[in-house]
């Protein structure tokens, strides 16, 4: 099959589809036809020799992808061959077939396309676990999100329109605001004109948000707890301003903050599983009923990959970002 498995970490030049063999479906997997595949930030800073694979985890790219399931290993009822799915695998997306565990595929409804559906996976799961899970959050709150017009950003503004919570983002233009207002989120901050800290503050009254969810990290961090209101839950997932700060322990003891987080890829299969059979129960109902889906940004052909990189590495995608394979 053609795959993209760079030998030599570098620049967007080095993914080029090269010859690998088909994977095999070990027990309680299935084997994809890989139609197309969701472009990521942890991919890039793969690519670059930032992110180490996690042990086992295929050298080949993508950490999601949507397609038909055309056999299965052991374990796995031989009726869903034939399927249409879409998955959240450690990786090996960019390819023309993957593996995945069976129980983090999720079925493909009529309501969405095979691009729409590989644009879910990785920032429904991370969505779900940081803010839903991790942070508790519950009917009413307030959400920040940091980086409001990106996959993750777009998919918390949607999951939070349909869970009723109030969420604020920042962006880095006016133009991304206004499309993080246009799809739903209460107010957007361009972080680059405004103090977003004062500007939380005179959104909510003085109170606060529930919810922060960084993606910045870094000096951000301090920042952002200014933002919480008393209660408040702390959920950093990525460190793109660096993975050292100063915590101000008074305000967390004064305001009783709660800081956690975590990163997806390294969780074992059980745990995905779990998450994927909520996300069925809780979440893909509106799926099925076209009220949820991802915010496209542009496809890329599979042998383009380095262009749908160098479009992320920009900054000025809104959405998602997708490789069509099949």
């Amino acid at each position: 099959m053609l795959a993209i498995d760079p030998e030599q970490p570098g620049g967007p030049e080095v993914l080029v589809p090269v010859r690998r063999p088909v994977p095999v479906p070990g027990e309680g997997e299935v084997l994809i036809k890989v139609g197309a595949a969701g472009v990521n930030r942890p991919e890039v800073m793969q690519r670059m020799g930032l992110y180490p694979t996690p042990p086992g985890a295929p050298s080949i790219l993508g950490l999601e992808a949507a397609g038909t399931i055309v056999a299965v290993g052991d374990g796995v009822a031989r009726e869903t061959i034939g399927q249409s799915i879409c998955a959240l695998v450690s990786g090996g997306a960019y390819a023309e077939y993957v593996v995945a565990p069976a129980g983090q595929c999720l079925p493909v409804p009529a309501a969405l396309t095979m691009v729409e559906a590989a644009a879910m996976p990785e920032t429904l799961f991370t969505v779900w676990t940081n803010v839903f899970e991790r942070a508790y959050a519950a009917d009413g709150d307030w959400l920040l999100v940091h980086g409001g017009t990106s996959g993750i950003g777009m998919m918390a503004i949607a999951l939070a329109r349909l869970f009723r919570l109030t969420v604020l983002v920042t962006a880095g233009s006016d133009a991304k605001c206004q499309a993080a207002r246009d799809a739903g989120a209460a107010e957007a901050i361009n972080y680059k004109t405004e103090d977003f800290v004062a500007r939380v503050k005179d959104i909510t009254g003085g109170r606060g948000v529930d919810i922060v969810l960084d993606m910045v990290g870094g000096d951000y961090v301090p920042r952002n707890l200014e933002c919480l209101a008393e209660e408040g839950r702390h959920v950093s997932i990525a460190v793109q301003r660096g993975a050292e700060t100063t915590i101000p322990l008074w305000r967390v003891m004064r305001k009783r903050l709660v800081l956690t987080g975590s990163t997806l890829r390294a969780r074992d299969t059980g745990f995905k599983s779990l998450v994927a059979d909520e996300i069925a129960r809780t979440v893909w109902p509106f799926v099925e009923q076209g009220r949820l889906k991802p915010v496209i940004d542009s496809t890329f052909p599979f042998a383009e990959a380095a262009e749908a990189h160098r479009r992320m590495e920009s900054g000025e995608h809104i959405g998602k970002i997708v490789l069509t394979v099949g």
